[in-house]
């Protein structure tokens, strides 16, 4: 496991299954990729980063181990494992171990609840409207990041009954499948925030042209282009991985979602100073709108901040004592991005009395008209 000081490496792709998280293959290529941009702009005095990356290409063997522990491993996580010694000794900050049981069940939550928001919204005519279709939109990319997690820890039980041969075609297969799905999940919750921010926009500010200017035509393609874009970055991700722009373009996207949905709402607060009176009129439903998705927006960079800042930590001060000391809450960083598939479908329970009856319907086994 992660944290138990056990290794071990996949020859051909480097790539074996983890039994914490799938988005931690994305981890140790961001540190590769670190290693390498190091050692164009350190000089060759850096022998730790030198020994590390000829750890992580293989030069180096890692101490033998037997193949059910070999099968819950991933190499990649050698790069938070193995920074420098040094550093971490210095960090004094003890790693920090939860259950695989708590990450498994929060995962299964995350799909079902999801599931339950999608299905709601299919079955009731009232909620086939653009704002409900954003929502499914982010409601899919929850359950992408936990359906990822199920699907990885039953490969991963296949292969330990040796169901599945170690390191063979179906494996490799499936890691990139698992970790595709991890990068998804992500850009599929920045851009549907980001739309969700662009209708909320629309809706109050421009309140009477808004059923020509979102139509559900528009709506339908605006979502097939983000899915189809997320799609084809999700597979470049997984292919070029290995490369220092790919970790940059992915680690970029955050900020820049957020810097996109700053700008709309100091855009929106300057123009409802000058309209005051004309957004007082407005239906109490719009503003309300725009409230669930500042909620939503606050849960998300709750959940998902971690992890970036995880990832640009590994890629900019490996071996900075205090940035090892961070890493220290690996786990806890992944278990965050599993809870947002958690509490988002509380979210639109809470503030949405339409989606909070359809709920209800669905759960007491009602037929939807």
């Amino acid at each position: 496991m992660l944290l138990t000081g056990n290794f071990t490496f996949a020859p051909a792709k480097k790539r074996v299954f983890d039994e914490h998280l799938g988005c931690f293959h994305f981890l140790a290529v961001v540190n590769r990729a670190a290693t390498n941009l190091d050692a164009q702009i350190f000089s060759p005095k850096e022998n730790t980063l030198k020994n590390q990356s000829r750890f992580l290409s293989g030069q180096v063997q890692a101490p033998s181990l037997s193949e059910p522990q070999a099968g819950k491993m991933k190499h990649i996580i050698n790069s938070y494992e193995h920074t420098n010694d040094t550093a971490r000794n210095n960090s004094d900050c003890p790693d920090v171990v939860l259950p695989e049981e708590i990450f498994f069940t929060i995962s299964i939550i995350g799909v079902l609840e999801n599931l339950i928001v999608l299905l709601a919204v299919v079955k009731n005519k009232n909620l086939q409207s653009p704002m409900y279709f954003f929502i499914c939109s982010l409601a899919i990319s929850d359950m992408l990041g936990s359906l990822y997690k199920i699907l990885e820890n039953i490969l991963i039980m296949f292969r330990n009954r040796g169901y599945l041969r170690p390191r063979g075609n179906f494996e490799s297969t499936a890691d990139d499948i698992i970790d595709c799905m991890f990068v998804l999940s992500l850009l599929g919750s920045i851009f549907s925030l980001s739309v969700i921010a662009a209708d909320r926009y629309i809706t109050i500010f421009h309140a009477l042209q808004y059923h020509s200017i979102v139509t559900m035509r528009r709506t339908i393609i605006t979502l097939a282009v983000i899915w189809i874009f997320c799609t084809g970055s999700g597979i470049a991700m997984v292919i070029f991985s290995h490369h220092v722009p790919t970790v940059i373009t992915f680690t970029s996207l955050f900020p820049l979602m957020l810097v996109f949905i700053l700008c709309l709402y100091i855009h929106m607060f300057l123009l409802a100073r000058s309209h005051a009176r004309k957004i007082s009129t407005l239906p109490r439903a719009n503003m309300k709108g725009a409230i669930t998705l500042t909620i939503l927006l606050g849960v998300f960079i709750f959940c998902w901040a971690p992890f970036v800042l995880h990832v640009l930590l590994m890629t900019f001060c490996p071996n900075n004592p205090y940035c090892v000391c961070y890493m220290s809450l690996f786990q806890v960083n992944g278990m965050l991005i599993m809870c947002n598939a958690v509490i988002d479908p509380f979210i639109y329970a809470f503030r949405s009395p339409e989606l909070r009856d359809a709920f209800r319907k669905m759960l007491s086994c009602n037929r939807y008209q």
